[in-house]
């Protein structure tokens, strides 16, 4: 049974590791309500908590050390979009990495009467990029995003929210870093050309100031 929402418009936000897709969609809905970020992992690991049934399917597969599949991801977006109520735009961060994952995505949405607005791909130079990661903290607490460059919290490596220690995630080196662009390019990159040719992609050059950015990617919203 079909279930129209048409109160729920979809954005992806596309990027490489570093784009700051995640930083857009926290700014973005702290700034406007009508705005929600839903990110693959924190999605996952709500829907575990909560133990619905692609939770514990999850769960399941993560105990056996096997990868989450496509149509579990998928079956935790659609649990999210039935549960919205009243005008949303979802701000999808970290599904679809393939065009493979973006079938899946499209005949969720279309199950479920959402509508995939816009796909917002925050393009970046490789070289800011690498700076970017490698400039990273993380909270230990709360997981709230930091850089040593950009985002400085009040108090040096102290987390501004709950008072924890900032730290680089393990995986914030350079040969790593270089490993996860080279993966990027090979199965996120068609994706830009997939969602060019649907008449869906605006792409936002992601190299100025964090507020700066934001705006490009409002005005490109419409």
């Amino acid at each position: 049974m079909l279930l129209l929402l048409i109160h729920m418009k979809i954005v992806i936000l596309l990027g490489a590791p570093g784009s700051g897709k995640g930083t857009m969609a926290e700014r973005l809905s702290s700034q406007d309500p009508v705005f929600r970020h839903l990110s693959s992992g924190s999605m996952l690991r709500e829907a575990v908590s909560n133990q619905t049934r692609a939770g514990r399917l999850a769960e399941g597969a993560m105990k056996r050390g096997e990868l989450v599949s496509d149509e579990l991801i998928a079956e935790m977006i659609k649990d999210t979009i039935l549960g919205i109520e009243g005008e949303c735009t979802l701000l999808l961060d970290g599904f679809p990495r393939t065009v493979a994952q973006a079938a899946i995505l499209d005949q969720m949405i279309e199950s479920c009467g959402a509508q995939l607005w816009a796909v917002v791909w925050l393009d970046v130079d490789e070289e800011d990029l690498v700076d970017r990661i490698v400039g990273r903290r993380v909270c230990l607490g709360c997981g709230a995003g930091y850089h040593i460059e950009t985002i400085l919290p009040e108090k040096d490596g102290v987390c501004d929210l709950c008072g924890e220690a900032l730290v680089a995630r393990k995986d914030d080196n350079l040969e790593t870093i270089r490993h996860r662009l080279s993966v990027y390019k090979a199965s996120t990159m068609p994706l830009i050309d997939l969602y060019r040719s649907r008449g869906l992609l605006r792409r936002v050059m992601s190299a100025g100031a964090i507020n700066e950015t934001v705006e490009l990617v409002k005005n490109a919203l419409g």
